[in-house]
């Protein structure tokens, strides 16, 4: 990832950690549970998440001037995620909604960061 600033190299980690546990536990624990796993709103949201995390991750990885709205939306989003996740007494769910809660707080700073990263001269 070219000239990024750590710190967005970091979000960008979380963001696709975050999607890969989301993704991971939806679809290899939650629809295995079957119940409230798979209840309607849960499952918006853990989708939601996956996709969110995905479009921050490549907002960033271009180094779109729109990364701190994308960013800003995909902190509420991982935060919902992880409230929800948060409602299952299961190691699988825990671990889910820790890496939201992480991912939430990375992308929340992000949100307040310029887009623009100076240019290394030639």
């Amino acid at each position: 990832m070219r000239n990024l600033p750590e710190q967005m190299k970091v979000c960008i980690e979380l963001c696709w950690q975050c999607r890969n546990t989301c993704q991971d536990t939806f679809y290899n624990h939650c629809l295995d549970q079957g119940g409230d796993h798979v209840a309607h709103d849960h499952a918006l949201l853990m989708t939601d998440c996956i996709q969110a995390c995905q479009t921050s991750a490549d907002f960033m990885v271009r180094d779109s001037a729109h990364h701190m709205a994308e960013c800003m939306a995909c902190a509420e989003i991982c935060e919902a995620c992880a409230a929800s996740c948060d409602s299952f007494d299961c190691d699988e769910m825990k671990r889910c909604a820790e890496i939201c809660r992480r991912c939430a707080q990375s992308c929340r700073d992000m949100s307040h960061m310029d887009a623009k990263v100076p240019v290394a001269a030639e």
